[in-house]
């Protein structure tokens, strides 16, 4: 038997395995079409599962329960959606938090075939770490991280590292840069110990495994909610990392394409597409439609759109930077933004400070490098509105729809509403009491969610 063969029927055995004990994630399990690439240990982008024959049979000729665990830390990543992070990012920090919250879903879920000699050391790193965080999602772990020291989190890496992360942050177009012999069948092969893939694998949009995932992850909520006497507390950290995605994508992702407005993108639109007439035209006159499908479509998209910065002196600015991250992250995605923005970003204390216009990802991954906040006086929104209301009427802005004040401090509110939604993002505290004026939004984030 060649290597090849036996490293599959290693990852074989090993889904098998995960499956007898984790019954309600076995389409996740199934998820990830193998591909053997030399010198890569154990990587995903999501679609594809890249791995090396020598590594897989010697890590299961150290220990059996290796593998299983491996292949389950990678999966879960795709099930929590680490691997579709953001550019703007600190990679070093946040795929050490992925790995740490990973491996304690994993510790706390007791497994058989997953367990191993490292698990007493992860929980004592993981409670020293973690001490005082309301749950371990990766969000919350990543929050924590950024403020230890490079050898600190050096001191970590080696007792959750898994699997490396280099996919995760590359263009979908470059997945497969190593293995491009992925086949077709390679899934099917996978599922049932079948063969070699041989033929290529259809390829898919970042869009699309990122939507497959999300339906995977609501499954498996589901199904852990179903069976929670069954798992009761082995499941606690799983259910709270999903509650904590699905939270976040119902609240501030959906809140903020409120602001969308209707447009024009390049794109068939299948609902007014007739098949009827296309068809008819095609069979009486052989290669002549009667009528093409519109090659453009009417999409709920955000075009302009204004975040206003309370640079007052309670603000913190690596929490600020964060948040501007955060909100341009969900923005930026195609189905979000139009190919052309225009994006502003306003410093204010008492004044306006610094108002940075933004109207593609390359500029904005340079505001952010060079970001710096500039004021610390005391807070008053009105100037933002007044300033913002004067680029409406000189036609800076033809059709803006919302605008989101980040802060943490009271301030002193407009009087009026202005022609445009406006939304205050305050930061959980319990300093925070005051109420926003009936014309505004208010929406409370805690510190670690961002």
């Amino acid at each position: 038997m060649e290597k090849s063969e036996i490293a599959r029927e290693i990852l074989e055995l090993s889904r098998n395995a995960l499956m007898m004990e984790l019954r309600f994630m076995d389409a996740a399990l199934f998820e990830l079409v193998p591909v053997p690439s030399q010198g890569v240990e154990l990587m995903t982008d999501g679609q594809f599962l890249f791995y090396d024959d020598d590594h897989i049979i010697r890590a299961y000729a150290e220990d059996r329960n290796s593998v299983s665990r491996a292949l389950l830390h990678t999966v879960l990543h795709c099930v929590f959606s680490h691997s579709f992070v953001g550019s703007v990012i600190d990679r070093e920090c946040w795929d050490l938090a992925c790995d740490m919250a990973v491996e304690n879903v994993i510790n706390e879920a007791n497994l058989s075939c997953a367990r191993s000699s490292g698990e007493a050391v992860q929980k004592q790193l993981l409670k020293k770490t973690g001490e005082g965080l309301k749950s371990l999602t990766a969000e919350r772990i990543y929050s924590r991280l950024l403020r230890l020291e490079k050898k600190q989190r050096e001191a970590l890496k080696t007792a959750f590292f898994r699997d490396s992360h280099e996919k995760w942050y590359k263009a979908r177009k470059e997945s497969l840069h190593r293995g491009a012999g992925a086949g077709k069948n390679a899934k099917r092969d996978f599922m049932h110990g079948e063969g070699t893939a041989n033929s290529d694998k259809p390829f898919e949009s970042r869009n699309t495994v990122v939507g497959r995932w999300k339906k995977l992850a609501e499954g498996i909520q589901v199904e852990l909610e179903t069976r929670a006497k069954e798992w009761g507390d082995r499941s606690g950290s799983m259910v709270q990392t999903l509650n904590a995605l699905r939270r976040e994508r119902r609240s501030y992702a959906d809140f903020l394409r409120k602001f969308s407005v209707l447009g024009e993108v390049m794109k068939i639109d299948d609902s007014e597409f007739d098949y009827i007439f296309y068809t008819y035209g095609l069979k009486l006159y052989e290669n002549m439609p009667l009528i093409e499908p519109l090659e453009y479509k009417e999409v709920r998209r955000i075009k302009e759109f204004v975040i206003a910065i309370d640079t007052s002196g309670s603000v913190q600015g690596k929490l600020v930077q964060r948040f501007v991250e955060k909100t341009y992250n969900i923005l930026k995605e195609s189905e979000n933004f139009f190919s052309k923005i225009n994006l502003h970003i306003i410093q204010c204390d008492t004044e306006i400070k610094e108002d940075a216009v933004i109207t593609s990802q390359e500029e904005f991954n340079e505001y952010i490098s060079r970001m710096q906040l500039t004021g610390f006086c005391g807070t008053d929104f009105r100037p933002v509105f007044e300033y913002v209301n004067e680029l409406v009427r000189q036609k800076h802005f033809t059709d803006l729809r919302g605008l989101i004040y980040f802060t943490e401090g009271l301030g002193t509110f407009p009087e009026k509403k202005p022609p445009y939604d406006a939304a205050f993002v305050f930061v959980d505290s319990p300093e925070l009491t005051a109420d926003v004026p009936p014309w505004a939004i208010k929406l409370v984030l805690d510190d670690e969610d961002i």
